[in-house]
């Protein structure tokens, strides 16, 4: 049985690899900001910083929350829609 590993241990163990991620995710709004066409989604930039922002917040299911953020709804029909 796996042992379960302490709160200070995920952070140094996943550190690096969070680093990253993060810089990753600011050099790419930086391009965006920098691009000198407006931004053409809005609505994909909202979606964005509502992501952000629950990460902010405290919690255990933040991967769940951003996950539903970016999904579609729910559509019985989607095998028409796709023609499947």
């Amino acid at each position: 049985m796996p042992s379960i590993r302490s709160s200070q241990q995920v952070l140094e163990e996943e550190l690096l690899p969070l680093r990253a991620k993060l810089l990753e995710v600011a050099a790419t709004l930086d391009r965006i900001d920098r691009s000198d066409a407006p931004t053409a989604a809005p609505e994909t930039m909202a979606t964005i910083r509502s992501a952000i922002e629950t990460l902010l917040r405290p919690g255990t299911n933040r991967a769940e929350q951003v996950q539903l953020l970016f999904s579609r709804c729910y559509d019985a029909t989607w095998r028409e829609s796709f023609e499947i």
